[in-house]
């Protein structure tokens, strides 16, 4: 296996680890809807597939409800772990009201 493909996870089972989706079912129809733009490299992308992988240094752009979410992707993750675990998966980009 590459060591491209041990640092990146797909798109879906990484939202779920860093409990941003209850259910991994839920990750998954979100992403297919189109509204997440990944950023890697200075490079936007709309992610609308599920299967898409993200790696350590992209950025994550989408709206869940009513907030904005601008996030980098810090981890992979091994599990989906306790909230305080998933918060270090990632970092969020802009001073927003509910960010610790």
């Amino acid at each position: 296996m590459s060591a491209d493909l041990l640092q990146s996870c797909r798109i879906d089972v990484w939202l779920w680890r860093a409990r941003f989706f209850k259910t991994r079912t839920l990750s998954a129809k979100f992403c297919e809807t189109g509204h997440i733009r990944l950023i890697r490299l200075g490079h936007t992308q709309r992610v609308n597939k599920a299967g898409a992988f993200v790696k350590p240094d992209d950025q994550l752009v989408f709206a869940l409800g009513t907030r904005l979410i601008d996030i980098t992707v810090l981890d992979m993750g091994e599990r989906r772990g306790p909230a305080s675990e998933a918060r270090t998966l990632y970092r969020p980009n802009m001073a927003e009201a509910g960010w610790p």
